[in-house]
C-alpha cells in the first residue's frame, strides 16, 4: 500500500463492534413471562390500571370524535388490550415474549369475532420494531418501561414512540416508583411469601424472593424461587430485572426525548403524585416535529 492509499485508509470511519448482549439482563427481561398461566394467576386481581387505560382511551376518542387506534407496548397476553378491544378500540399489541403472545392468541380465539377483528398482534423488540402506521394512543403499561435498562434503550424506544404517534396523539405509561426498602435489602436473604398452588403444575409451592440492587446501573434484580412441597429437589428460580426510574428522572427523559407531559399522577384514580405514591402514571404529547 502506497502512502496516499494509507492516508486515505486512515481517514475512513472505523466500524464499532456491537456491544455484547448482557445475558443477565436478557434473562431478566424474559423469564417472568415464560409461563402465561402463572402470570395470569399472579395479576388476576389487578384491575385499577385496566380501568384507567380504558377511561383514557374513551376520553381521547371523544375529544376527536372517532374510534381511537391504540398501540400497546408490552401487550403480554392481553390483560389490558382485551378490555380495550371489547370497548370498541382498534388495538395493535407488540411484545417480545412469544409464550405470552401465543396465550393471547388462544384467548382471542374464545372472543366474539368483532373483538378478534379489532386486535392485531406483533412480535418484536419495542426499541426496534417499526410499524407502517401511526396511532391515536401509544401505551406502555405495567412497568414495561422498566425493561429499558440503559439510556440508549430509552432513547431508541422514545424515538419509536414518536414515529408511531399521530401529531395530536397521546403517549401513556405507568411505572412503579423505586421503593427504598427493596433497594437496601440484603441480597442473600430469602423473603418468604404465602404458599400457593401453581396453575401450571397443580402442585402446592413454597415461594421466596431475593432482591439485589445494582446502584451503578439502577437495576433491581429479583430472584423468585419456586419450591414444590412434595418435591423440594425440583425447585427452580425465575429472575426479573427492572430498571429503577425516579420521578424527576423520568420527566427529564421524556422531555429530552421529545415529549411534553400533560398529566402525572400517583395512582390510577389520578390522585396526586406525592411522597407516598407507589406508582407514577404519565400522559404526554409530542413537543417537536417528528423527523423521518
Amino acid at each position: 500500500m502506497d502512502r496516499r492509499r494509507a492516508e486515505a485508509s486512515s481517514l475512513k470511519p472505523r466500524l464499532r463492534a456491537r456491544p455484547r448482549p448482557d445475558k443477565e439482563l436478557e434473562v431478566g427481561a424474559r423469564a417472568h413471562y415464560e409461563d402465561p398461566a402463572y402470570y395470569t394467576k399472579t395479576y388476576q386481581r389487578r384491575a385499577d390500571d385496566i380501568a384507567f387505560y380504558v377511561a383514557i382511551a374513551k376520553e381521547h376518542a371523544a375529544r376527536r370524535r372517532r374510534i381511537a387506534t391504540v398501540l400497546e407496548y408490552g401487550v403480554g397476553n392481553g390483560r389490558i388490550a382485551l378490555p380495550l378491544a371489547r370497548e370498541g378500540f382498534l388495538v395493535t399489541g407488540l411484545d417480545l415474549s412469544r409464550p405470552m403472545l401465543r396465550d393471547f392468541e388462544a384467548r382471542l380465539a374464545r372472543e366474539p369475532e368483532p373483538v378478534r377483528r379489532r386486535i392485531a398482534l406483533r412480535s418484536g423488540d419495542m426499541r426496534l420494531a417499526r410499524l407502517a402506521k401511526k396511532f391515536d394512543l401509544v401505551t406502555c403499561p405495567f412497568n414495561t418501561f422498566l425493561h429499558l435498562y440503559t439510556r440508549t434503550d430509552v432513547e431508541r424506544f422514545l424515538a419509536k414512540v414518536r414515529r408511531h404517534l399521530l401529531p395530536d396523539g397521546l403517549f401513556v405509561l405507568d411505572i412503579s416508583i423505586p421503593n427504598p426498602n427493596e433497594l437496601i435489602r440484603t441480597p442473600g436473604r430469602a423473603y418468604h411469601c404465602p404458599r400457593f398452588r401453581h396453575p401450571s403444575t397443580g402442585e402446592m409451592m413454597r415461594y421466596t424472593e431475593r432482591f439485589d440492587y445494582d446502584q451503578a446501573r439502577q437495576i433491581l434484580f429479583v430472584t423468585m424461587e419456586f419450591i414444590p412441597e412434595a418435591r423440594p429437589d425440583a425447585s427452580w428460580v425465575s429472575p426479573l430485572a427492572h430498571r429503577q426510574f425516579f420521578p424527576q428522572e423520568l420527566e427529564a427523559l421524556l422531555s429530552y426525548g421529545g415529549f411534553t407531559i400533560q398529566g402525572r399522577w400517583g395512582d390510577y384514580q389520578r390522585g396526586k403524585l406525592d411522597r407516598n405514591s407507589e406508582v407514577m402514571v404519565v400522559t404526554a404529547r409530542l413537543s417537536r416535529p417528528v423527523r423521518h
